[in-house]
This record gives structure tokens, C-alpha cells and sequence, in this order.
């Protein structure tokens, strides 16, 4: 976005893996939603991402975004996950650079203590959290 000519958020929708399996399952009536809890000012990297982000909302995908001053109340697991059907956890790790560790590093719980935790986590993002389509990156 800051070199090149401006991504057109269809095109990229239209052109990921990623989006087409979203488009397949929300299709089939799965909900797919996504929390983000960013700072603020957003950094160029989230000014980038919330501009694509147009395509995940096109694809089906639910995204909301939570300025992280409104989350300092909340208990937050310690890092990225991914709830399925309220009976998986799968913990993302990313290093310093804020990219996944190269042996695809992650943690998977089916743990109800673990899962309920993360469940009861996200809602409370979910609740606070702004819808995408009114969300302005400052």
C-alpha cells in the first residue's frame, strides 16, 4: 500500500485460497467471525490489513476491530488463537517480528478449562469490539 499502485480489496478476495475457502464454508452457513485487538495509531502494517479486510467481509467472514485501550479490563489469553465449534483451541506463536515460527508452531487444546477460557475471552472482544464496515483506523 505505501509502494505500488493501491490494492483493490476485490481483486485480492478474489485471488486467495484463504478467501475462496471462506467464501465455501460461510456458503454453507458456518459462522466465521474474527476479533483484532489493535493499538493506537494503528501502525502501517493494520492500516494495510484493515484495508483488505474488505475482501474477508465480502468472502463471508464476520471482523470486528477492538482499539486495545477498550481491552484493558478484559482477561485475554497470552497469544493469537483460533476457536472451532467451542471444542478446539489452537494457540498461534509468532516471534519477535510478528511472523508464525517457520515449523508452523502452534498449540492445540481440546482442554474445557482452556476452550471456555478462550470462548468467554472472545465474546467479551466480540461484544466491545467495532463492526469492520464502521471501524476508522486513526
Amino acid at each position: 500500500m505505501l509502494q505500488g499502485p493501491p490494492l483493490n480489496p476485490s481483486d485480492a478476495c478474489t485471488a486467495s485460497a484463504w478467501l475462496g475457502l471462506m467464501r465455501e464454508i460461510t456458503g454453507r452457513g458456518v459462522v466465521v467471525r474474527r476479533a483484532r485487538i489493535v493499538s493506537a495509531p494503528v501502525s502501517d502494517y493494520i492500516r494495510f490489513g484493515h484495508h483488505v479486510t474488505v475482501g474477508n467481509v465480502a468472502a463471508g467472514e464476520q471482523v470486528r476491530w477492538l482499539p486495545r485501550r477498550r481491552a484493558s479490563d478484559l482477561a485475554l489469553p497470552g497469544n493469537d488463537f483460533w476457536l472451532f465449534d467451542d471444542n478446539l483451541v489452537v494457540f498461534l506463536h509468532f516471534t519477535g517480528d510478528g511472523e508464525l515460527f517457520p515449523d508452523g508452531d502452534e498449540e492445540r487444546t481440546t482442554d474445557p478449562a482452556v476452550v471456555r477460557l478462550c470462548s468467554t475471552a472472545f465474546e467479551a472482544v466480540w461484544e466491545r469490539a467495532v463492526p469492520h464496515e464502521e471501524y476508522l483506523p486513526s
